[in-house]
């Protein structure tokens, strides 16, 4: 048992250092060719991993860290108004020559825990009305169109305001588009209503129509800083009113996305018991060995 146990945790969570420093057996690495596969005897030295059940245990926790993420970051947009929550997508990994014994059959497929993709849950959240003739709700898949230093982005966001140039903008200071460009005020305009097909008017007539686009992939679409989208394939709205004097609030639901921690947490106690079992198993064993020795 002279062999020290080194783990490579450079690039994954701090989890891996509770898992990865517990025997003097094993060692792991970043390359997935290695996981699962035993080290038997006049093997180069190298990658040596963790026993199969440690390590379907840990790809599970790594997945449910990761949930814990997502399931976090829809509660604090709880009120953020116009934001669509996340969810996580889960996929079966094969590792197809993954083995932690050297009997005389063909290695085992295992199947490990992998996070494989966030969706966006697009559907509409409650309208509110605010009494604001500047604040407007989309009722349908539309985005308004804003214009950022990085290009134009997109938003469900619907608080507008006037800023000290005259503009509409957002309430990061972004220019709110029409299809010309952005849209001014001047001091004296009074009155200013917005129709259900986004044409803004004042005391003075038309100041323009808002920009409003529906993605043709809402999954392809990034989710950016500011409650913003990006990509997605824009295309000008066809199936989308806007209303006038409302928001629209955050689709998460609190009891839901409550709920939703308290497994996700269960969960990753019941991976993280496993991890502590499979030690207890292990360091008896090795009790016993040194005591028949």
């Amino acid at each position: 048992m002279g062999r020290s146990c080194r783990a490579d945790i450079s690039t994954k969570p701090l989890i891996l250092l509770d898992n990865a420093i517990w025997h003097g057996f094993c060692s792991v690495n970043d390359e997935l060719d290695g996981l699962g596969r035993s080290n038997g005897s006049g093997t180069k030295p190298g990658i040596r991993a963790m026993e199969n059940a440690q390590l379907i245990g840990l790809s599970r926790q790594m997945a449910l860290q990761r949930q814990m993420d997502v399931v976090a970051n829809n509660m604090a947009n709880l009120n953020t108004t116009g934001f669509k929550a996340e969810q996580l997508l889960f996929e079966e990994y094969q590792m197809p020559v993954a083995k932690d014994r050297d009997f005389a059959f063909a290695d085992q497929r295992l199947s490990f825990t992998e996070d494989w993709t966030t969706i966006h849950d697009m559907s509409a959240g409650a309208v509110t009305d605010t009494g604001n003739p500047l604040d407007v709700a989309l009722d349908g898949e539309g985005f308004i169109t804003v214009q950022t230093p990085d290009g134009e982005r997109y938003t469900k966001a619907g608080s507008l305001a006037i800023d000290a140039t005259g503009t509409l903008v957002d309430l990061q200071g972004n220019p709110v588009m029409s299809e010309l460009g952005p849209i001014h005020f001047t001091a004296t305009e009074t009155d200013i209503s917005i129709s259900a097909d986004g044409t803004i008017a004042s005391s003075e007539g038309i100041k323009g129509k808002l920009k409003v686009v529906e993605f043709a992939d809402p999954q392809a679409a990034t989710r950016e800083g500011n409650n913003l989208w990006a990509g997605g394939d824009p295309q000008p709205a066809t199936e989308t009113r806007v209303v006038q004097g409302a928001v629209e609030k955050s689709n998460v639901s609190g009891i839901a996305e409550m709920t939703e921690m308290i497994r996700v947490q269960r969960a990753y106690e019941s991976a993280a018991s496993m991890q502590d079992k499979q030690d207890e198993m292990r360091r008896t064993a090795i009790q016993r060995l040194a005591q028949a020795a």
